[in-house]
């Protein structure tokens, strides 16, 4: 089972990916975590990615598309994979379908938490508090939710039309929210 998993920044990904890589037994493949760890391993791309991110800006197909398929070519993630934050936009979701045929793989549901800018706002500050995430401020957020919105609607209307988008009320509790994504990819597994 493959499963996307979207939301703008702060709408709580990581948070619904962990829970779903524990109850169903997957591996999260979060680009943020990919591209990160590039920054952190300070690689020349890494450098090239940071200066990308803090300007608030997207980086680039190519660059994620290299990472995602070096992940999804391995054997151990094959059909268990949760892609959180990815795809992010039209030509994104075309090769992630085109990447998962070459290695006999498909999505199998698209979950999209909803959030406002304000929840994302708060939760963003509140999440820069604990972790210190240099990326992790309000102006970069709004630009980062705005850029989000603009650039994710034509994959949510992609997904839309293939009959495999649930959205999800992101603003409801946690534990509503992993219940009702529990719900929905039992009612898959079926």
């Amino acid at each position: 089972m493959n499963i996307i998993i979207f939301g703008p920044p702060g709408a709580g990904k990581g948070t619904q990916s962990k829970f779903i890589v524990k109850k169903f037994k997957l591996y999260q493949l979060s680009t943020g975590d990919l591209l990160r760890n590039e920054i952190n391993n300070k690689t020349k791309l890494g450098l090239e990615i940071s200066s990308i991110i803090n300007s608030g800006e997207l980086v680039s197909d190519n660059i994620v598309s290299n990472l995602i398929e070096k992940f999804i070519s391995n054997d151990t993630y094959k059909n268990k994979t949760i892609f959180d934050g990815y795809p992010r936009t039209l030509n994104q979701a075309k090769n992630l379908d085109n990447l998962l045929k070459k290695y006999k793989q498909k999505i199998n549901i698209v979950l999209k938490l909803s959030v406002s800018l304000e929840t994302v706002k708060k939760r963003i500050m509140e999440r820069q508090a604990q972790e210190k995430r240099a990326d992790d401020n309000e102006d970069v957020a709004i630009k980062r939710y705005q850029t989000y919105e603009k650039s994710c609607e034509p994959v949510i209307d992609y997904y839309k039309h293939s009959n495999l988008l649930k959205v999800i009320n992101g603003e409801a509790e946690i534990s509503e929210i992993n219940s009702e994504i529990s719900g929905l990819i039992d009612a898959i597994k079926g």
